[in-house]
């Protein structure tokens, strides 16, 4: 579903690396190791679209993302290092303004997203007031609410408590046997079978 051909990312004048080529299938989660300043993170902004590379290019359903961004945009979902939430707005007034600008019609409601990552009791409390633990898992309650079949996730597990990480590490293997597939930073060694879970590991 999503190939990468010769790219390269650079960040001022220092090339973070070239030359790299993946490929991830439906039903396939690809976590991204390597040493802080490696390019972790370009990488998944450029795969996502968010970042240009230097060189190389981009293939999602082996059609160069740029050519049709808007029906790539559809189909991908990026939560990064910062959770992206507006701290003003209530947990699910969050929620249903991201449902407000997807194209598609989530299955669940805001209500049981953020209940099945247990913010029942923070449904109406304005982010500001949520600990980092709580508003991360705001921002991953996204997940739920989005058609997309590509995840980009950078460090998802920061600031989780162990019960979330159990319900995020089941979302992940949820959303691959559903053939969706998954692009992920994480120091968590994340329990997946072989043939779902494969690792890429970028040097500096």
């Amino acid at each position: 579903m999503l190939r990468a051909v010769d790219l390269g990312c650079e960040r001022g004048d220092r090339i973070l690396f070239s030359g790299l080529n993946l490929h991830l299938h439906a039903g396939e989660v690809l976590q991204v190791h390597g040493a802080n300043g490696c390019g972790k993170t370009t990488l998944l902004r450029a795969l996502c679209g968010l970042t240009r590379p230097a060189t190389g290019e981009i293939l999602w359903q082996e059609k160069d993302i740029r050519d049709d961004e808007s029906t790539f945009s559809d189909d991908v979902i990026h939560i990064g290092h910062h959770d992206g939430i507006k701290q003003e707005l209530s947990a699910l007034e969050n929620l249903r303004f991201a449902v407000a600008l997807s194209a598609k019609s989530p299955e669940l409601s805001a209500e049981q997203a953020l209940a099945h990552f247990g913010l029942t009791a923070q449904t109406h409390l304005p982010a500001y007031v949520l600990s980092a633990g709580q508003r991360r898992r705001v921002a991953l309650a996204r997940l739920l609410l989005n058609a997309a079949r590509l995840w980009v996730l950078d460090e998802p597990f920061t600031a989780l408590d162990q019960s979330s990480i159990g319900v995020m590490e089941a979302m992940l293997h949820q959303h691959a046997s559903n053939g969706g597939c998954v692009v992920i930073t994480s120091h968590h060694a994340i329990p997946l079978e072989p043939g779902i879970h494969r690792e890429l590991h970028l040097t500096t």
